[in-house]
This record gives C-alpha cells, sequence and structure tokens, in this order.
C-alpha cells in the first residue's frame, strides 16, 4: 500500500527529474499513474476519482488565470518600454546582478507574497529579473529559491490564520486532538506563539537565503561560474536576509501573523537600498555577468520616466494589498462573486472559485489601464495578447494534469481499504518509523504538502493535527513541531510542480521544469534540514 501511494511521487521526479521529460508529456503520465492507483490499490471509487479531477481541472483554470495576466503584463510592459525604463531604474541602483536579485526576488518579492501569494511573487519577479538581462533558467530558479521564507505569511498571513486554523479545527470548534494542547488559551493566541516560533528559528535559516540566492547566481548562472564572486557578497547577503527576517519577527511579537511578510519586506527595502546604491559590502572583484540574452524592451522609448515605468506594478500592488485586508470592503466584494460546485457528480468534493478576486483579474485589469496610460497601440495590444494566449498553451496541458493529480492523491481518503488518504498514510508511517526525533521530520512533512498542492496554506491545512499528533507520541513542544511544519511547507514551494510550471510559463521556458527542480532541490533540502535540527534542539535550549 505504502509503495503504491509513492508510486505517483516517485513518478513525477523520476519523469521530470531524472529522464528529463518535459511536464506536457511526464505530468499526464503521472496522472494516470495516480488516477491507476488509487481506483486498482487504494480502492477509491471511480466516480470519487472522476469528481477529484474535475475539481482539479477548475482550480488549473483559476492558475491559469494568474499565468495568463502575468504573461500579458509583462508583454505589454515590452513593448511599451516599460521594461527598459524599469531595467534602467535597477542599474542606476547598483549594476551588480547580485544586489538586483536580492532586491528583485528577495524584498520585492517578499512584499509580493505577503500582499498576494499564490505563486504572483515568481509570476512577477522572474520577468523583472530577465529585464534586467538574466538568463530565463536563472530568474526562474532564483524568484523560486526566494519565495521560500516570506510563504510563511503569505496573502496576509492566510497560511496561518486559515492553513493552521482550519487544521486544528473540525467543525468549527478546535479538534479535540489540539484542545488539550491549546488548553485555556485562545486559538488566535496559540497560533500567534507558533508564528512567533516559526520566524525564531527562520531568523537562523532565511536570513542566509540571499547568500544563497548570489552563491547559486554566480556558480550556475554567470559565465565565470565560480563560488567565489557570490560569497564575496556574503555580508550584503546576510545583511539583507537580516532586513526582513527581524523586522517580520518584531512584527510577529507586536502585531500577529497577518502582516510580518508585508511590512517586513518594506522596512528592508527601505534599508537595503541605499546600502546597494553606494555599493556597499558587496567585495572587492567586479560585479559577476548574467548571461541573459540582454535587456528587454523597446530601446526606441528610452525617455519614460521611472515613475511611469513602474506605474502599473504599482497600482498591481496596491491592489492586491486593498483587496486583502480585512478591514477594507473590498475583499467581501470581490468574494461576493462566486462560482461554486458542490457535491460533485455526487461525492463530497466540491470546488468554490472568486473570479474577481484571483490575482489573475488584477493583473488584467492593471492591463487595460496600461494600456491607455503608457500609449500602448491597439496593433502593439493585440500582439501582446496573442503571445499571452500562445505562450499559455503548453502551460494548460502541464497543469491541467498536474493538479487533478494532486486532487486524485489528496482526496483518496474516500476508499474500501479502510486507509487514510495517501499522503496521510505515508505521514503515519514516517512518524511511526521516527519516533522521538519527529521534530527533524516534520519540515519535510511540510514540504510534502506543498510539493503536491503548491500551497504552504493547503499543507498546513492538511497536516497540521497529524503534526500535533505526532508531537504529543515524540514528547516534544506542539508549537516547535507546527512552526517546522510551516517553514517545511515554505521549502515545499521551491520544487512544487504547479509552482514550477506557472513561473516557467512567464518567461517561456516550459518543458525544462525537471532542470528547474534540479537547481531548487538542494535550496530545499538545506531548509528543511536547518528547520528541523533547530527545531529538534529547542527543548535542549529552553
Amino acid at each position: 500500500m505504502i509503495l503504491a501511494a509513492l508510486t505517483p511521487l516517485l513518478a513525477v521526479f523520476g519523469l521530470l527529474v531524472i529522464l528529463r521529460l518535459p511536464a506536457t508529456q511526464a505530468m499526464p503520465l503521472s496522472l494516470a499513474l495516480t488516477a491507476g492507483m488509487s481506483i486498482a490499490v487504494w480502492e477509491v471509487p471511480v466516480r470519487h476519482v472522476l469528481a477529484s479531477l474535475i475539481e482539479g481541472v477548475l482550480i488549473a483554470a483559476s492558475i491559469l488565470w494568474i499565468v495568463f495576466g502575468a504573461i500579458l503584463l509583462v508583454k505589454v510592459l515590452t513593448a511599451s518600454g516599460a521594461m527598459a525604463a524599469i531595467r534602467g531604474g535597477f542599474m542606476r541602483i547598483s549594476p551588480d546582478p547580485r544586489a538586483q536579485v536580492i532586491l528583485i526576488a528577495w524584498l520585492f518579492g517578499a512584499f509580493l507574497e505577503g500582499a498576494a501569494g499564490f505563486g504572483t511573487p515568481a509570476a512577477i519577479a522572474a520577468p523583472l529579473l530577465v529585464a534586467l538581462g538574466f538568463a530565463p533558467m536563472g530568474a526562474v530558479v532564483l524568484a523560486l529559491v526566494a519565495d521560500s521564507s516570506p510563504s510563511s505569511f503569505g496573502a496576509i498571513g492566510t497560511p496561518v490564520v486559515v492553513g493552521l486554523a482550519q487544521g486544528l479545527q473540525e467543525g468549527g470548534n478546535v479538534a479535540p486532538g489540539a484542545a488539550g494542547v491549546i488548553g485555556d488559551a485562545s486559538l488566535p493566541d496559540f497560533l500567534r506563539s507558533v508564528a512567533v516560533q516559526a520566524i525564531t528559528i527562520d531568523l537562523f535559516v532565511a536570513t542566509f537565503i540571499p547568500l544563497i540566492m548570489v552563491m547559486m547566481l554566480t556558480r550556475f548562472f554567470d559565465p565565470r561560474r565560480n563560488w567565489r564572486d557570490g560569497l564575496r557578497a556574503w555580508r550584503f547577503a546576510v545583511f539583507a536576509g537580516l532586513a526582513f527576517t527581524l523586522p517580520a519577527l518584531a512584527v510577529a511579537v507586536l502585531l500577529g501573523p497577518e502582516f510580518p511578510s508585508l511590512i517586513g519586506p518594506l522596512v528592508g527595502l527601505a534599508v537595503v537600498v541605499p546600502v546597494a546604491r553606494k555599493g556597499l559590502m558587496l567585495g572587492p572583484s567586479s560585479p559577476p555577468q548574467t548571461e541573459g540574452d540582454g535587456p528587454i524592451g523597446d530601446p526606441a522609448s528610452p525617455g519614460m520616466s521611472l515613475g511611469r515605468a513602474w506605474a502599473p506594478y504599482l497600482l498591481l500592488t496596491g491592489l492586491l494589498v486593498a483587496t486583502r485586508i480585512e478591514y477594507l470592503p473590498l475583499k467581501d466584494w470581490l468574494q461576493a462573486a462566486t462560482i461554486s460546485w458542490a457535491g460533485i457528480l455526487g461525492t463530497e468534493v466540491g470546488v468554490s472559485l472568486a473570479p474577481l478576486y484571483l490575482p489573475g483579474t488584477m493583473f488584467v485589469a492593471v492591463v487595460l489601464i496600461t494600456v491607455p496610460l503608457l500609449g500602448v497601440s491597439a496593433r502593439q495590444a493585440g500582439t501582446s495578447l496573442r503571445e499571452a494566449g500562445a505562450a499559455l498553451v503548453s502551460s494548460a496541458l502541464a497543469l491541467g494534469a498536474a493538479v487533478p493529480m494532486v486532487r486524485i492523491f489528496i482526496h483518496s481518503g474516500v476508499n474500501g481499504t479502510g486507509l487514510a488518504s495517501m499522503p496521510m498514510e505515508l505521514g503515519v508511517v514516517a512518524a511511526n518509523y521516527i519516533g522521538a526525533d519527529w521534530p527533524l521530520a516534520a519540515p519535510f512533512i511540510g514540504a510534502f504538502g506543498a510539493f503536491l498542492s503548491g500551497s504552504a496554506t493547503f499543507s498546513n491545512m492538511t497536516f497540521a493535527l497529524f503534526q500535533l499528533s505526532a508531537a504529543d507520541r515524540a514528547a516534544v513542544p506542539e508549537t516547535a513541531v507546527l512552526a517546522a511544519q510551516m517553514l517545511g511547507a515554505n521549502a515545499g514551494n521551491m520544487i512544487s510542480v504547479l509552482n514550477v510550471v506557472a513561473a516557467a510559463a512567464v518567461v517561456s521556458l516550459l518543458g525544462q521544469e525537471g532542470t528547474i527542480i534540479r537547481f531548487t532541490l538542494a535550496p530545499m533540502l538545506y531548509y528543511c534540514l536547518a528547520a528541523g535540527i533547530l527545531a529538534f534542539s529547542l527543548p535542549m535550549v529552553l
């Protein structure tokens, strides 16, 4: 049975990473294997499998809407010459790609994660890096690695206030297994303590992510292929790491889990930009060279002001923030228009989408404003629309198979064997085998959930109660284990097929998903191992 549950996962890694098949071929094969195993071995009813498949297709459509909006905005900005102006602005801050990747992917990307989440940071950061002359492969890899730690509190704290909160509840009440742990404290207070624990661990883990990024940049995506130039910028990289994690910790303690990834990056940008402008702490060597095709944009429009060029992104950021803050009415208004399908094919599987609330809608709305704002001609707009639509075809094939595969895997708890779902059974086996060393493994369960779903929120929702039970069996602090779950979910975003395909599509790298995962696998393992060791060591320190 366990081998049957592992087969779909092994198929994904084998087909994408080892055999190097493009996602358009690998994911349909993995979908077929998952459906076959769930029916033949797990004894999931065929109707339930079909309902999960339909649900997955509809969710994939919402992801594709985000990808389409991101590609369309990039095409319009490129046609208008805004991308060339944006590139010039970053070059004036610092011509050093090591500083540029930290400013764009790590700090600006973290702010976008805090505001919107759900794949938006990589969809914006990757094309911005390409505009600066980064190789598309390097842009996607570094954007995915950067979008790790901020995911703990992405989309105004959704992984905590929704993911963990719902994962610890049953029927709207605190689950019996969690009630004894929470005790007299309220669930929000307990969640805040978990969030503070997570960002405290991240202070010693995520702070080094920018250093990993610049080392990967100079070793794999620089013509000189060396670690030395990356290491020479270690002071700047660690400084930039702390510029986010320290304010994020303070915000988590003072304000709670909603705003660390929103306020932390803004403080970081305010601190790091002046340092980068003066070239401090970047090391004595000349800046490494990227090996992309050079800057993109219309060289015939050099006179566009930086404020005008940035206006679409600033408007997009403003819309994302305004529509995700609970205290404003926009969120309720947009979520009121909902498309729901409950009881698909007579099963308990259902799906609900709020199309106006999706980040993709914000992208398209900004495009409609950008066309007249930047003086884009009807011909240029039409060309951009056609190019964005063409780029979406391959993404649709890959995501249209990947998301249904995930949903079938997750919904396999309805079966004739009496077993739990495939991911839960794998987790139980791991917990029973590892025992008292569970904190070391807890981040890998979180990463497993995010790898499957592409969402730290869903990983936390799926495994929160399971992690709590495992912590109780191992007699270790539950807050440390749940914090490790959160951090592992961050790490899993780096290798999630859904995130990889979506990010690759924006910069026309579809078919190279296996190569991307091979690059992001090592940072993911570092993140999980470091978080696990610190979570395991906490009882000895406290």
